[in-house]
């Protein structure tokens, strides 16, 4: 074998190595991501039930929260503040009986899930679930794409008189 054979022969072979290893860090990132959205699903309905055994529910729910992520940061590190535990019950509440939404969810970043959970009707939602999943839209073509959408609604409703 020449020798320029052996090295084109090692490169394809290496590149096979790193394309194995890129495949098994990615199933790996996706199992880790799906297992975190998850928790902080469970963890959504976790609070939601807890503050439901309170007499003054807002009072209590904000104690609740802000006494959880005191804990929680302490035992974890960062992650766990006040603002994002609001978004894991926000999370347990957008999609607590939408089935087809949280199984979507289950196959999304938690920045993907942030994001579209604040859109106003479940259609929406639905759509954009599905469009970040089966077209790989980065969170940043999510946004972008919804508020584009949005400022169309907006011009639309203005032209014609809506909304005001």
């Amino acid at each position: 074998m020449s020798e320029k054979s052996f090295v084109s022969s090692e490169s394809v072979f290496f590149e096979d190595v790193l394309a194995i290893l890129r495949k098994s860090r990615q199933k790996a990132y996706r199992a880790v991501n799906s297992s975190m959205v998850e928790a902080y699903w469970l963890i959504g309905k976790r609070i939601i039930v807890e503050e439901q055994k309170g007499k003054d529910r807002a009072k209590y729910g904000e104690k609740l929260i802000r006494n959880i992520s005191i804990q929680l940061n302490k035992e974890f590190g960062k992650g766990f503040s006040y603002a994002n535990l609001k978004n894991f019950r926000q999370f347990y509440i957008t999609f607590a009986n939408d089935e087809k939404g949280y199984t979507l969810c289950s196959l999304l970043s938690w920045s993907h899930i942030r994001l579209i959970m604040r859109l106003d009707d479940r259609i929406t939602r639905e759509y954009y679930l599905t469009e970040a999943r089966e077209q790989d839209w980065s969170v940043r073509q999510v946004e972008s794409d919804t508020e584009y959408h949005c400022e169309m609604r907006a011009s639309y409703s203005a032209k014609h008189g809506e909304g005001s």
